[in-house]
């Protein structure tokens, strides 16, 4: 078997979408794998150790108790950075964004996070599987109101959205399918939790309650019997449609960006053949996620798709976070990180609406590109720093240091050399020959690196963290 050796533009580039980022020692350390090797590393997050929560919940007490989500929001994006199975944390996004469900309308922290961990367990099983975890899920039965939905008194909110939203699509299901959907999935419900007050927010569970089901037959896509809620998901994740829905969310999530999600009726996929390929993976494998992901990652349209997706919020903040070295470990400023990827459009746990986010370039506008270009620069630049996190002397990141030395072990004084050393730095960022060509003016204007003397190597460090700005400033790192 010919195995493709570590190309560490394409490994950039896996971590990048398959995960949230990675820095080029870490590519290093992978030297001895072969690219397909780390696929099935990123495929197999049980091969390396649980992410360590109980150190976040020492420094932080407020993680600890459930009557605020702030605190868990800034943690979720805190595990994305620190995580060794970062796969896992993407499928978990992946699955957020799909079947969007708001804290801001239950209140009830402990059924989000329940939601979410559940999302980590079986993001990468089969869409079956996936589907009759959500439609027993607490907080997805409160937010689309199936525990306002009796026999008799049939509530379609959840019937409707399992076809429009998280399976089939629209132009796929007739209003008749959507009725005897939400008949199938009377009677299933939540346990009340204990109100707040005076005992704080506990657990809920799955409740089936027998006597508010409709047991009556009910005809289905086609198929006549008298389908419970389990049966209208063994039929909804057998259909082609679903194959070609959740395909196109996968290509979206992890390849390029698509139409959004109202138009895939009537306008096509960009990539028809990925599409098909996708869709007959999933009908061969009884809808197996893990095994579409497999085929993506190794295929050569992946490998092409180098920065033609539009970085999300949590994307573009945490990967600059891996890079710059920053919140490895749960300081004052951790619950700094749940406001920053807010302010540029992407409040996780609480997204606008069932939809989910739109995306692609409609991560982007006037406010949110001002917030993300901010973000960036201010992240490699300077800071007062103490040991406690306040005021202090001032220092760049960690993970900037390491560039800077990098750049002078390896003696990178010629412009040219050291921007393409600083786009490799960064991830290996490709730019336009405009870009390029402005970048090097720059670099030029001030004339040559020395780090003979202090002076020197602190001019010279300066000039560096300058270069990595005016990089991160660029329309081609919106791009991931």
């Amino acid at each position: 078997m010919v195995v493709t050796r570590i190309d560490k533009k394409i490994v950039s580039h896996l971590y990048r979408r398959a995960g949230f980022g990675i820095t080029e020692d870490e590519i290093d350390d992978f030297k001895d794998k072969s690219y397909e090797d780390l696929v099935e590393d990123l495929l197999s997050p049980e091969k390396q150790p649980e992410f360590a929560e109980d150190i976040p919940r020492r420094y932080h007490l407020e993680l600890n108790f459930s009557d605020t989500h702030a605190g868990l929001q800034s943690y979720w994006i805190y595990r994305m950075i620190n995580t060794t199975r970062p796969l896992e944390e993407k499928m978990a996004l992946f699955w957020h964004h799909i079947f969007a469900t708001s804290i801001g309308k239950s209140e009830h922290t402990p059924s989000a996070v329940f939601q979410i961990n559940t999302f980590r367990s079986n993001g990468l099983s089969k869409m079956r599987d996936i589907l009759l975890d959500l439609a027993k899920d607490p907080a997805m039965l409160f937010w689309l109101d199936n525990s306002e939905n009796h026999k008799g008194e049939p509530n379609e909110n959840w019937g409707r959205e399992l076809l429009e939203l998280f399976s089939m699509g629209v132009g796929n299901y007739t209003e008749n399918d959507i009725k005897e959907a939400s008949r199938a999935f009377t009677g299933w419900t939540f346990v009340q939790p204990l109100p707040l007050d005076p005992y704080a927010r506990y657990d809920s569970e799955f409740l089936y309650v027998d006597d508010d089901h409709d047991p009556g037959e009910k005809t289905f896509l086609g198929q006549t019997g008298k389908w419970n809620g389990q049966d209208i998901i063994e039929i909804v994740a057998r259909q082609p449609a679903t194959a070609k829905f959740i395909s196109r969310h996968l290509y979206n999530f992890f390849v390029a960006d698509e139409p959004q999600v109202p138009a895939w009726d009537i306008v096509p996929p960009n990539n028809p053949e990925a599409i098909r390929k996708m869709v007959k993976i999933y009908m061969d494998t009884d809808g197996n996620i893990k095994e579409i992901l497999r085929f993506i990652f190794n295929s050569d349209f992946f490998k092409k798709s180098k920065f033609k997706k539009i970085k999300s919020p949590v994307e573009l903040v945490t990967g600059i976070i891996k890079i710059n070295g920053t919140h490895r470990f749960p300081g004052p400023d951790f619950n700094t990180l749940s406001t920053i990827v807010a302010n540029m459009g992407q409040a996780v746990l609480t997204p606008p609406t069932v939809e989910g986010w739109h995306t692609g370039k409609e991560w982007i506008d006037a406010g949110t590109l001002n917030e993300r270009v901010n973000f960036a620069v201010d992240s490699f630049g300077e800071k007062e720093i103490s040991s406690m996190g306040f005021e202090g002397p001032a220092s760049i990141p960690d993970g900037v240091k390491i560039i800077v030395q990098k750049i002078r072990d390896e003696n990178k004084l010629d412009p040219e050399d050291l921007l393409d050393r600083c786009l490799e730095l960064l991830g290996y960022i490709e730019i336009t020959d405009e870009t390029r060509k402005e970048l090097i003016s720059d670099i030029n204007r001030d004339g040559p690196l020395y780090f003979s003397t202090d002076l020197d190597s602190r001019s010279s460090k300066d000039r560096i963290v300058k270069i990595l700005q005016a990089i991160v400033s660029t329309i081609e790192f919106q791009f991931g």
